[in-house]
């Protein structure tokens, strides 16, 4: 698997691809990510150590991300991960996070200060709760866009449903921009999950809503899932 790469286009920065000890939550009936982890921590850290080392700093930005959130990465890659802002001089450090985690966001901010100023992505995947909630089942309550900024830097989106139309798409992505400093859509991808893509829906996105914000430098539109770089076949 990749695990290495550069995003080149609008937010520059390299990216890795990481491994925990697997998502706590993992009843998202979208999501199949979790596959991608080990309960070994020390087979954990030395796949890590080998993907971190490939990290230049040459944009002084680094998005780590695990196939979870970074409360699942192990004590001895967390270090690793602080060694490498320090000596490749990163300024801008991204993590990914779920919401039952919010409240060590905090905390793992202040860890990092004041070299790397760390950045929060949440999995949001739509501000629609009754669909995040009963469709999705994200495990986020009834959790509003105001409260989720309180903890959260950046969302993620996830579209390509059936029942989401391109009103509520739209209407996601005009609230993700209101509320955060930047937006990352997904379009579902087909995987082991329950709940897969529906392709009128899809359809419907890249026809009427893509072409919108295909070059707004705050949204990052993922049609596949590995067009970071990272996730598919070496």
């Amino acid at each position: 698997m990749i695990r290495y790469s550069e995003i080149t286009e609008k937010n520059p920065r390299e990216i890795v691809l990481l491994r925990g000890r697997g998502c706590r939550w993992r009843r998202c009936r979208f999501c199949d990510y979790y596959l991608d982890s080990s309960k070994d921590e020390e087979a954990n850290y030395e796949l890590n150590q080998e993907v971190l080392s490939k990290v230049t700093g040459k944009y002084g930005s680094l998005e780590v991300i695990n196939s979870g959130s970074f409360c699942e990465l192990d004590a001895k890659t967390m270090g690793e991960i602080e060694k490498v802002c320090r000596e490749k001089r990163i300024s801008q450090l991204r993590f990914e996070a779920h919401w039952m985690y919010r409240e060590k966001i905090k905390p793992l901010k202040e860890r990092f200060a004041p070299g790397t100023k760390v950045k929060i992505k949440m999995g949001v995947e739509t501000f629609e709760a009754k669909f995040r909630e009963n469709v999705m089942e994200k495990g986020m309550g009834g959790a509003e866009p105001e409260e989720i900024a309180r903890y959260a830097d950046e969302v993620c989106l996830l579209f390509g449903f059936k029942g989401q139309t391109e009103e509520t798409m739209e209407r996601d992505i005009q609230t993700g921009l209101r509320y955060f400093e930047r937006i990352c859509v997904n379009l579902m991808n087909p995987n082991t999950a329950p709940l897969q893509p529906d392709r009128d829906v899809i359809r419907l996105f890249l026809e009427n809503v893509y072409p919108r914000y295909r070059d707004n430098p705050r949204a990052d539109i993922l049609v596949e899932n590995t067009e970071f770089g990272v996730g598919g076949d070496a």
